[in-house]
């Protein structure tokens, strides 16, 4: 963002003038413009409105309401440091910020850097993460379900194909509600074959941009009896398939029961090999166990992808925390995804929480970010609407971190 539009953010809102405390560093246009919606929005006087849609990310909040110096201080405890500084904003092209704007999508963009070496060039990667919430009500029929969110997301991934993503992470189960807590075998209708028609929509997407997707997807293997997995895709940058891995660990807590649908994946910790670097997917529940997140780095993993449907009350807390403490254990990457929104179903289920039987599972609170294995980390996306979140990273520094 411009310092014309910076100075325009701080002064003018709905209810009147009034400036913050202290400014933090301008943004670039396209990671910022869509930013502060909901703060501004919900600003009276300098105070924040009952409304918990005000607190659309801790960061977010926190840079709005402390005096700039106050913000780097609490920035470097929250965010750590690379290279000695705060993870930085990365521009992109204008057009991108644009597109997030006429489609009401959240859009950060961040760069960690690595130290120069001497017999290696640097290895610069750029990864994009997507969090949705669904289109339609759960009661629509299903093929529009479907679509809707196949248009939807496919809005978003021609955005990060106009900002240069080369490895791209959709949430878990990306194309359907997270129907998995009602226990409900009829949504098992939205299980495909691999090469099934989100993945030749995905792969087109692929060959377009020169892009490799992972594509987590309820998939039905007819090869062997039509058993139903949790199943991530990896679609190559040519629109080939990669390969598949499937989710290694499978939530049971009371009645909430994903063995309902489908059991512990049988593909082991694979790495998959890209144009770009290895990488590996870690399916939602497994990130709760660290000698998962172990198994793919001691196969090579350089970025490790988490995509995730998690709510509240199960584990906002501790959804900072995991996937970052991965990236610092086993010296990768790692992409944490998860879904956005309050998802209502036509019939009430119980939880395993001993409350009485409910229509939704809780809010999906986004938050989706990317850590570093030097203990830095990005600021996360919304936490209710649905974003894109992009960052270069220097892959040498997997290496660097090891051999320091």
């Amino acid at each position: 963002m411009g310092e014309n539009g910076e100075m325009s953010r701080l002064k003018t809102r709905e209810h009147g003038e009034m400036t913050r405390p202290g400014a933090a560093a301008a943004a670039s246009a396209s990671s910022s413009s869509s930013s502060d919606a909901l703060v501004k929005e919900n600003s009276v006087s300098g105070s924040i409105k009952d409304s918990p849609e005000t607190l659309d990310s801790l960061h977010r909040l926190l840079e709005f309401h402390l005096p700039a110096p106050v913000f780097e201080e609490v920035s470097r405890l929250l965010l750590g440091l690379n290279g000695g500084k705060v993870v930085a904003k990365f521009p992109l092209p204008e057009v991108v910020g644009g597109m997030a704007s006429t489609s009401k999508f959240d859009i950060q963009a961040y760069s960690f850097t690595a130290a120069k070496e001497e017999l290696r060039p640097p290895q610069l990667v750029r990864i994009g993460l997507i969090q949705n919430s669904i289109v339609l009500p759960t009661t629509d029929p299903l093929l529009d379900q479907k679509r809707a969110i196949m248009g939807r997301v496919g809005t978003i991934i021609d955005a990060a194909g106009v900002a240069g993503v080369n490895i791209l992470c959709l949430q878990e189960a990306w194309i359907m509600p997270f129907a998995f807590c009602t226990r409900e075998k009829s949504w098992c209708e939205f299980a495909e074959v691999i090469n099934g028609e989100s993945t030749k929509f995905l792969q087109e997407k692929a060959k377009k941009y020169n892009m490799v997707i992972i594509s987590p997807i309820l998939e039905r293997d007819e090869a062997h009896g039509s058993t139903i997995w949790n199943t991530a895709i990896v679609i190559g940058n040519n629109g080939n398939i990669l390969g598949k891995h499937r989710k290694n660990h499978i939530p049971r807590v009371g009645d909430f029961n994903e063995s309902t649908y489908y059991m512990e994946g049988n593909t082991g910790h694979p790495v998959f090999e890209t144009v770009y670097g290895k990488i590996a997917v870690n399916i939602c529940y497994g990130r709760h166990h660290p000698l998962n997140w172990q198994a793919f780095g001691l196969n090579g993993a350089e970025i490790v992808f988490n995509p995730s449907a998690t709510v509240g009350e199960l584990s906002e807390p501790m959804w900072p925390i995991e996937a970052r403490n991965a990236a610092i254990a086993n010296s990768y990457f790692v992409g944490a995804i998860n879904r956005v929104g309050t998802e209502v179903f036509p019939r009430p289920f119980t939880s395993g929480d001993g409350k009485p039987a409910h229509k939704d599972f809780g809010h999906f609170y986004g938050s989706s970010y990317i850590a570093a294995p030097d203990s830095s980390c990005t600021p996360s996306l919304s936490r209710y609407r649905d974003g894109l979140l992009v960052a270069e990273v220097d892959l040498n520094l997997c290496q660097q971190v090891k051999d320091n």
